[in-house]
């Protein structure tokens, strides 16, 4: 498996611009996917610096452990970084925290683009979507086991879809004459339930319900917030964490736990001055998100809804 065949980073040289990993002793990459954040952090790490790469996804952890196996600080952890906090190993390594984290919260091309694991609309595979192949749950599951509310709650949430009610039920309809088993026959259902009008223009008509039904598969938004709150309290003073988003629901959660991490004061608005005590935990780095710039779509076109928002640790303490 070559390298090409996993994702090109995403933003890379303004993520190592606001890491500045030659600063530091040890970093993260929470979402490893085939390594190309990790490869330029490891590039300017000091010596004696150690990068952990986590990933969920045994494929890519053992293509960019092949990858990054020249550089000495490179350690791989399978595990998702929601439990970041259980998985770093930083008393092995004398580590009180670390000094960078990179979370990519994206799903890599090579996955989207692999026909067996069933993520892309426009290429027939077994209806799967797990980042974790060892997980229970997969998209064949949601769509022949979840009843029409269901379906409709998480294409509604997770999608962002107005036609969400009219998917849920030709799903079910669909099913009843046989379960639906390939992403070929589940992207025709949903194109048939939008109204025609509607799929002239825009993305594939099957976009939304695809991407709800694979962050439901793969809870990527269940605890989330609790996930990245977690992934600061690791980040020594002045310690960096960059994450990147896809999509609205996901930046909305990633904006407000900066904001939280920033003003934590519990205070009702009308009180003169604090009393709750609390004080800012990080202050933000991005007044707005950094987008990718017209060379990068083009050269990228998957950076085009990405989203980049970073936070420096204050050296208060929780």
């Amino acid at each position: 498996m070559t390298d090409s065949s996993y994702h090109t980073p995403i933003m890379l040289s303004q993520v190592l611009e606001l890491l500045r990993p030659e600063r530091c002793r040890a970093t993260v990459d929470g979402t490893l996917g085939g390594g190309g954040h990790s490869e330029g952090i490891l590039e300017r790490l000091p010596a004696g610096a150690v990068h952990f790469g986590i990933d969920r996804d045994m494929d890519a952890l053992n293509a960019a452990s092949e990858r990054l196996s020249k550089y000495e600080g490179f350690r791989a952890i399978y595990g998702n970084f929601f439990d970041m906090k259980q998985l770093l190993p930083l008393e092995e390594y004398g580590l009180d925290g670390v000094d960078g984290i990179i979370l990519d919260l994206g799903v890599s091309s090579h996955q989207l683009d692999d026909g067996s694991r069933g993520f892309s609309y426009g290429i027939e595979a077994p209806l799967d979507m797990r980042m974790d192949r060892n997980a229970p749950l997969s998209a064949y599951e949601v769509v022949n086991g979840y009843s029409s509310k269901r379906l409709f709650e998480i294409i509604r949430d997770y999608g962002e879809e107005r036609f969400a009610s009219r998917i849920a039920n030709a799903i079910v309809k669909a099913r009843a004459s046989g379960d639906i088993k390939t992403t070929t026959e589940l992207a025709e259902i949903i194109k048939a339930a939008i109204p025609a009008a509607a799929r002239r223009e825009g993305p594939h008509p099957a976009r939304r319900t695809f991407q709800a039904i694979r962050i439901e598969v793969n809870q990527e938004l269940e605890g989330l917030a609790e996930a990245v709150k977690n992934a600061a309290g690791l980040l020594n003073p002045d310690g960096v964490m960059c994450v990147i988003t896809f999509h609205s629901l996901e930046d909305r959660i990633v904006k407000n736990v900066f904001r939280e991490l920033k003003d934590p004061c519990t205070c009702p608005p009308s009180a003169p001055v604090c009393i709750c005590g609390k004080k800012p935990l990080a202050e933000i780095l991005t007044s707005k998100p950094i987008v990718a710039d017209e060379e990068e779509v083009l050269r990228n076109p998957r950076s085009r809804s990405a989203k980049l928002r970073a936070i420096r640790r204050t050296h208060n303490k929780e």
